[in-house]
């Protein structure tokens, strides 16, 4: 055969995903598990699929936890030992940094691997990547999830991130190859921070399973659950931290006057006996001091698979977050018809289509969220038009959709281009 007609396949595009502080395998709705461990297991065992090879690094929390786990096709999770096997606060993790790149290192040494690039999660992961540039000549990119100089905008004082974390994120935004913004407004922000580093910023929203999240008989879920027919429910799914609001739903409880109304709670911590402990506690306590705690049912954390048969169950879903770079609760609601109500910020602004697909209400105002809620819940039929559009919506988030335009970043970096990283397309043109 002629030399000249010979045609090789490429290698296979390789990738070292690192999320520090928190495993992608961890339980939702715990401390530091929410929709950034949602999004990097996904995100990788889509690539998986797609043929990209990734190596997820995260730090070992559990002495007997293996180093390596095999996740899926092509995609592996890798137990780095920095520091003790043990949890460590995320404040607590910075100094733990450079051990945590140099156990990096010395897994490629002895894999053999070289990476083609970096993904790095949330500001501490993104720390590590920066160190890595005095070992490897890999590129990276970067996806925040949450920005410390909006979050402390939006919280208490005694609430605020370290200014560290605000330093060390200016910092990233202007080191790193390729950023990667959830929402619009996420992408204004970082601009503010780097006006010169817009060329590099891409808006690609986080991916929802349409088929774990789906439309599924309303009746039959509230059956699986024990849920009476009769009681309208309205669910909430996340953290127990502050910057979910949990608060002002709370309190906007009393407010509502429908008397099947009944709150849902999904989240935060159950010690042995099945009671809430820890934050949770304190969430419960407010229900009892306002005289609504026999409307209220707290589930503590689930698994991911367990939460279609929730959203199908519930009657509205409650987002009352004070900041969201995205809102995967959101869309994962919508996708099995069920409509939102939420504040308008971040990315929620941009996901739900106020009227169509839920209400969105000014942030901390407990009044308007009441009125929302109570004013859904009994509006069947307005709940039951807002439901092909909710699908509708949420079917632009498709995984396929969003990993098709991460690749096309990952190939840009790969191939040593450092500007022009933007898809063509946008999700949310048609937002």
């Amino acid at each position: 055969m002629d030399d000249q007609n010979l045609q090789f396949a490429a290698p296979p595009l390789r990738v070292a995903m690192i999320s520090v502080h928190t495993s992608p395998l961890a339980a939702l709705g715990g401390k530091d598990a929410g929709g950034m461990n949602v999004y990097v297991r996904e995100l990788a065992l889509e690539l998986g699929r797609s043929g990209v090879l990734v190596d997820i690094f995260t730090r070992r929390s559990d002495g007997a936890a293996a180093e390596i786990r095999e996740m899926g096709p092509g995609v592996r999770l890798v137990q780095v030992a920095a520091g003790p096997a043990a949890i460590v606060g995320k404040n607590d993790l910075f100094d733990l940094l450079p051990a945590f790149a140099e156990h990096m290192v010395l897994f490629g040494i002895r894999e053999g691997i070289r990476y083609d690039l970096i993904h790095a999660h949330y500001w501490l992961s993104g720390w590590v990547a920066h160190l890595l540039r005095r070992f490897w000549d890999s590129p990276f990119a970067i996806m925040f999830h949450t920005m410390a100089r909006i979050k402390n905008s939006v919280s208490p004082p005694d609430l605020h991130e370290t200014p560290l974390r605000e330093q060390s994120e200016t910092i990233l935004v202007q080191v790193a190859d390729s950023i990667v913004a959830g929402s619009p407004e996420e992408h204004a922000s970082l601009i503010e921070i780097c006006p010169s580093c817009e060329v590099k910023v891409c808006t690609i929203p986080p991916g929802v399973d349409l088929e774990l999240f789906a439309v599924t008989d309303y009746l039959e879920s509230r059956t699986a659950l024990g849920w009476d027919e009769r009681d309208r429910v309205a669910l909430f799914v996340g953290r127990i931290d502050p910057i979910k609001g949990l608060d002002t739903l709370v309190r906007a409880i009393p407010g509502i006057t429908n008397p099947r109304a009944r709150f849902v709670f999904i989240g935060g911590d159950l010690d042995e006996d099945s009671e809430p402990s820890g934050p949770l506690r304190e969430i419960v306590e407010a229900t009892e001091m306002l005289g609504v705690r026999d409307r209220c049912l707290f589930v503590g954390s689930l698994a991911q698979n367990q939460l279609p048969t929730y959203y199908s169950a519930a009657d509205v879903v409650v987002v009352p977050s004070r900041y969201e770079s995205f809102g995967l609760v959101a869309v994962e609601a919508m996708a099995s018809g069920t409509p939102v109500i939420a504040s308008r910020v971040g990315g929620l602004a941009y996901t739900i289509e106020d009227g169509v697909t839920g209400l969105l209400v000014k942030q901390g105002d407990i009044a308007a969220l009441a009125s929302a809620i109570d004013g859904l819940l009994t509006d069947d039929e307005g709940r039951e038009e807002m439901y092909e559009r909710c699908v509708a919506t949420a079917s632009r988030f498709s995984w396929s959709s969003v990993v098709d335009q991460i690749e096309h970043v990952y190939h840009r970096l790969a191939d040593g281009h450092r500007a022009d990283l933007c898809c063509d397309e946008e999700i949310y043109a048609e937002a």
